[in-house]
């Protein structure tokens, strides 16, 4: 059975270095710019949400003086529009991310990146969306910038098991159908599956305006292949098995690889997509502050 404990997920010492991050959109987005992030749209006019705490720095036109008349505290109004980012974190939960070779399995690495992910979003007051995929799209939480959403997100992750079958193209072409407004979409992925269909999934977002980040997870194994002795192999989505003898077949198989890895990052750059490949040896919170600092670096 899945662990559905959230309290797994961001101790107090990533959460700690969190708050001094940001994660800034690169390209437009649709919303109300209030610091953080560009916006195609000025003085439109919005539809209300819902009621949010009084925050320094925040317009005083917006506080609602009904409101403070009846309760004597200071409430802003929150319009549907008023969000600056709208992101999406699709997670691969095919049964291939299980796969590990020390403590931490991929799909455990990537979770633990996605709920990182949430809190530095929702933090920045961005609302912030989960998807979980494998041959098909299995849950979707809507975006939400409210502070208690957070619980919603961690809540599904720690419901999640890795299973069944990957078809990634076919997820990522769903999903960027039904995203209307455009925004930021992350990707975690061990990516082990047709290139071609994936890259095809993940221009569909960039046709839409989309900004993409995918964060390629790989075990160190998979990357070196530096298995000691003869060993039966089983693909852990289809169960076909084949034994052979690994010092044999490493030089090809990790040329075989870098090829693979090298489509993705010269596809990626040329569709203005952010290729980050992980290893699962580095921890991930320091993976994440890397990643965030290069990007602050670069827009």
């Amino acid at each position: 059975m899945p662990n559905t404990d959230y309290r797994q997920f961001l101790n107090p010492e990533t959460i700690s270095k969190l708050k001094s991050m940001e994660m800034k959109a690169r390209l437009v987005v649709e919303g109300f710019i209030t610091g953080l992030h560009k916006s195609p749209y000025h003085g439109f006019s919005v539809e209300f949400a819902e009621h949010r705490q009084y925050m320094p720095g925040d317009p005083i036109r917006d506080i609602d003086w009904k409101v403070y008349a009846k309760s004597d505290r200071y409430y802003v109004k929150q319009f549907e529009e008023e969000t600056n980012l709208k992101s999406y974190i699709l997670l691969d939960t095919s049964a291939s991310m299980s796969y590990t070779s020390a403590k931490v399995s991929k799909f455990v690495y990537a979770a633990n990146l996605a709920a990182a992910l949430a809190f530095l979003m929702l933090k920045q007051r961005d609302a912030v969306g989960l998807v979980t995929f494998d041959e098909r799209v299995r849950q979707f939480v809507p975006p939400k910038s409210a502070s208690v959403h957070l619980h919603a997100l961690l809540t599904t992750l720690a419901g999640v098991e890795p299973q069944a079958r990957t078809e990634t193209g076919i997820a990522l072409h769903e999903m960027a159908e039904r995203i209307k407004r455009r925004g930021l979409i992350i990707v975690l992925s061990d990516l082990w599956d047709d290139p071609s269909r994936i890259l095809t999934g993940l221009k569909h977002f960039r046709h839409r305006k989309h900004e993409v980040i995918v964060f390629h997870v790989l075990d160190p194994t998979e990357r070196e292949f530096n298995f000691p002795e003869e060993a039966l192999f089983r693909d852990m989505e289809t169960g076909e098995e084949i034994s052979t003898l690994p010092w044999q077949i490493r030089s090809e198989y990790q040329r075989t690889l870098g090829e693979h890895v090298d489509r993705y990052r010269r596809e990626c750059r040329q569709a203005f997509v952010d290729y980050v490949p992980i290893d699962t040896s580095m921890p991930y919170d320091n993976a994440l502050f890397t990643y965030l600092g290069k990007r602050a670096r670069l827009y």
